[in-house]
């Protein structure tokens, strides 16, 4: 598919069709505990995710995770809405999402698509075709 490389495109192409929802959850590499921000790690953060924050505490209240989230959303600028999940993790825990992961839920709440894990399994042109493929099904 082409023009479908980032969230961003998706976003673009088929916000009319499909809810997008970004949600997020807990601090993949805060520095108070798996933190990546020395030597290789922030080369390999830098050539997977260039916006990556790699300064953050890990949030211990709800406040201070949507504080994080809020700017994580400005940072990578996907234009798509940003939730949080609650600081017991209870949707980082239902869906295997951390660090990161992409899902399309289908409108009868069965999991059509289930990326990989990030940032290797992260795959947006690959949750295009799954998208499309769900939506030519629809039809």
């Amino acid at each position: 598919m082409k023009g479908t490389g980032s969230l961003h495109d998706l976003y673009r192409k088929f916000s009319d069709q499909v809810k997008f929802i970004k949600i997020y959850i807990r601090e993949a590499h805060p520095v108070d505990g798996w933190w990546l921000g020395k030597g290789l790690p922030k080369l390999l953060i830098k050539f997977y995710s260039p916006k990556a924050v790699t300064n953050i505490t890990d949030p211990t209240t709800i406040e201070e995770r949507r504080a994080v989230a809020c700017d994580c959303e400005q940072a990578l600028e996907y234009g798509i809405k940003t939730y949080v999940d609650e600081i017991d993790d209870r949707v980082n825990e239902a869906y295997a999402a951390l660090p990161t992961r992409l899902y399309l839920i289908s409108i009868d709440g069965r999991v059509e698509y289930a990326g990989g894990l990030g940032p290797f399994g992260f795959k947006p042109a690959e949750f295009g075709k799954a998208i499309n493929n769900y939506i030519n099904s629809r039809t």
